[in-house]
């Protein structure tokens, strides 16, 4: 079976190439394709992915490629991973939202819409090539905004699911805490990407007990210490918030720690200088421990048994085939329209991802996953049709900025710091 990978010059490749040696019997791939425009970053890592499974005495070969064509030609499957404008224009996302006194961050508030028109055209021209090429394949979208663009890749006809880490890095952590293999744990995972509760925690499966409170009560404070948050907050939530909606529980704080220190673009700039020199030893083998630093904890595996469920393969991941994913609303979220893509537990198999009953969200959950999803509509009509007009649109809806003077100051800088990828402005 070959994988392709958009974006496979990404220092997160060797997290995934790590996950399919130690999973080889979840994802028999035979054939890794690694596609990138940056010759010489593809090669530094494309040697280690090599290397990699060659430690592991995987049999599968890597291929690196410039073209799209040669890359998904075949493939079962494509990964999406790439960042559009590259670290350069996420450390603009991260910075001048600031002025305004907004979050910049590079998945919510204007940033994150400043992502979306940029990247949206660039994914469904790939998707589009890869469906001429490799018409039978899935795509799997890592690729930020990761609702916005599912929901674009749907609308236009494609196989696709969005994947985000938040969930399996959650279900790590609690199992860690509770001493119990995460397989054992069913999260209650609702909302929308980077925009997630998980309202209940169950021992056993979907129909198990829900050990959330217990949880609560006895790791509440290190479970708030890894989120950020009070444990308070938590406490009266009685749910589990993912770590972005300390964008939203403490906008101000967030906004004055921010100001002032380095972006977490240039820090991760900074860590993927140094991870590039490390991947060109050709004595390294092994994914560093300065990659978990990264970011993208347990992509892998989260990636590996979502691909392997799509190809109808066994998961030996989470058990049953149910993974947390991005799909189609239909009718799990009531209170959403039925094609919004929302973020939940889905049984999926090579029909695709069926979304399976959650617990009801609560109207503290409920009115903030309305709003953003309506921002998020919005959002993909600027990045499909462009135009002034719907920026500020989908800005003045954003529930972290509302103000139609705000809004207005927004879309100018947003415009003004993206002109070079907006084919309209």
């Amino acid at each position: 079976m070959k994988l392709a990978v958009v974006g496979g010059g990404s220092t997160y490749t060797p997290e995934l190439v790590d996950g399919l040696a130690r999973l080889r019997d979840v994802l028999p791939v035979t054939e890794l394709a690694l596609l990138d425009p940056a010759a010489d970053r593809l090669a530094t890592v494309g040697g280690l992915a090599r290397r990699i499974l060659a430690r592991a005495g995987h049999p599968a070969t890597v291929t690196c490629t410039s073209d799209l064509e040669t890359a998904v030609a075949d493939a079962g499957a494509v990964l999406l991973q790439l960042r559009v404008g590259g670290q350069a224009a996420r450390e603009r996302d991260e910075s001048w939202p600031l002025e305004c006194g907004c979050v910049g961050q590079e998945t919510t508030g204007a940033g994150g819409l400043a992502k979306a028109l940029r990247t949206v055209p660039v994914v469904l021209d790939i998707a589009e090539r890869v469906r001429r090429a490799a018409p039978d394949a899935w795509i799997v979208d890592f690729t930020n905004p990761v609702g916005i663009v599912t929901r674009a890749l749907l609308d236009a006809g494609h196989r696709a699911v969005g994947l985000c880490n938040v969930a399996i890095g959650l279900q790590r952590k609690f199992a860690a805490l509770l001493d119990v293999r995460p397989a054992e744990l069913h999260l209650d995972h609702v909302g929308l990407n980077h925009l997630t509760w998980e309202l209940g925690v169950r021992l056993g499966g979907p129909d198990g007990p829900d050990v959330l409170p217990g949880l609560l009560a006895d790791h509440g404070g290190a479970v708030a210490a890894d989120l950020r948050l009070p444990r308070a907050l938590l406490d009266r939530l009685g749910s589990v918030p993912s770590y972005y909606l300390r964008y939203f529980y403490a906008h101000d704080e967030v906004v004055a720690g921010l100001r002032g220190k380095p972006s977490r673009a240039a820090e991760v700039a900074g860590m993927e200088r140094e991870l590039l020199a490390m991947y060109a030893d050709p004595a390294l083998d092994t994914k560093p421990e300065l990659l978990a630093r990264r970011g993208g904890a347990h992509y892998s595996e989260a990636a590996v048994a979502l691909t392997a469920a799509l190809l109808g393969g066994k998961d030996g991941t989470n058990g049953g085939g149910v993974q947390v994913v991005n799909t189609r609303n239909g009718g799990t979220l009531p209170f959403l329209p039925g094609d919004a893509v929302v973020e939940v537990p889905a049984a999926v198999s090579p029909a695709g991802a069926r979304p399976l009953p959650v617990t009801p969200p609560g109207p503290q959950y409920t009115g903030l996953i309305a709003a953003v999803a309506a921002y998020e509509e919005l959002a993909l009509e600027a990045a499909l049709h462009g135009g002034r007009d719907r920026v500020f649109a989908a800005l003045l809806a954003h529930p972290l900025i509302g103000q139609y003077a705000l809004a207005e100051r927004l879309t100018d800088l947003l415009i003004a710091h993206n002109r070079e990828h907006l084919a309209w402005a």
